[in-house]
């Protein structure tokens, strides 16, 4: 094999692992998200634009996605990496809720720019506490997200997938099998 096709080789399993990391995060924050919007459409009574709301969820879930992968990118929490599991958890999941808040925040810049407005009424217009509500709904969402994905750090891709999505059926000891 040419230097070539296994620096193309590469790249497709570089590109494929990451469409992997951005389906399965997709995929929680998907049904977390579409979990909210069925409970504040359940709250509201209002079901007229229920696609219109489980389509932004989505949307979102997907935006976010790829929030946590430039993050992890960036190498977000690396260096708390030695400390136990359940504070790497908490922390990796407040610092991506900042990074996700300061997405948010600059969405609303770019809204703003797009409609031809200046940046300057952003900050008197948007609902700051709407944003903050978001990012704490995303804090509570994550927490449990990096807990699997640091536990799988640990465990090894592997052993992780192993352990939750193999049969785990404990073998019968020889006192068991002879009654």
């Amino acid at each position: 094999m040419s230097a070539e096709n296994v620096q193309m080789t590469r790249m497709k399993q570089k590109v494929i692992h990451e469409l992997e990391e951005v389906g399965v995060i997709f995929l929680y924050l998907a049904f977390f998200f579409c979990a909210i919007a069925t409970f504040s459409m359940l709250l509201l009574n209002k079901f007229q634009i229920s696609y219109f709301t489980y389509g932004t969820a989505l949307i979102n879930a997907l935006v976010i996605a790829k929030v946590i992968l430039i993050g992890d990118f960036m190498r977000l929490g690396k260096k708390q990496e030695a400390k136990s599991l359940i504070y790497l958890s908490v922390y990796k999941a407040f610092l991506f809720s900042l990074l996700v808040f300061a997405f948010h925040i600059l969405e609303e810049v770019i809204k703003h720019l797009v409609h031809g407005e200046h940046i300057a009424p952003v900050f008197r217009e948007t609902r700051i506490d709407d944003l903050l509500c978001r990012s704490l709904i995303v804090f509570c969402a994550f927490i449990p997200l990096f807990a699997f994905i640091e536990l799988r750090r640990v465990l090894g891709e592997g052993q992780f997938s192993a352990l939750f999505f193999k049969s785990r059926e404990t073998p019968k000891s020889d006192v068991e099998s002879r009654t």
